[in-house]
């Protein structure tokens, strides 16, 4: 009975091994990768939306205000998507010189 109750610990602290270290490495490179392009499409897409309401602020007077609000978020959203972006990539880049550090 004492044995039926023993928990097995799934979460080793063994080591890895070189080859498990280079598929950690692989796999967080493409993470950051597609952070890195997420963050850009954001940005995109924010600056895109603050353009639009730049010129809906000239179209339609009646609700200026508003719409250069609008503008003035999409903008800020989108520099901060595009600093996420920027950090992503620098977090690859890390990565692979730390990965060219190793080979020497």
């Amino acid at each position: 009975m004492a044995e039926e109750k023993k928990h097995h610990n799934h979460f080793h602290h063994e080591q890895p091994n070189e080859e498990t270290r280079h598929e950690y490495k692989e796999n967080d490179e493409k993470k950051h990768k597609k952070h890195e392009h997420l963050g850009e499409l954001g940005a995109t897409a924010a600056g895109l939306y603050a353009v639009y309401e730049k010129h809906e602020a000239k179209k339609d007077p009646e609700h200026a205000q508003r719409h250069k609000h609008e503008e003035e978020i999409a903008a800020t959203a989108a520099v901060g998507a595009g600093g996420y972006a920027f950090n992503e990539h620098h977090e690859k880049k890390e990565d692979d010189d730390e990965k060219h550090h190793h080979l020497f």
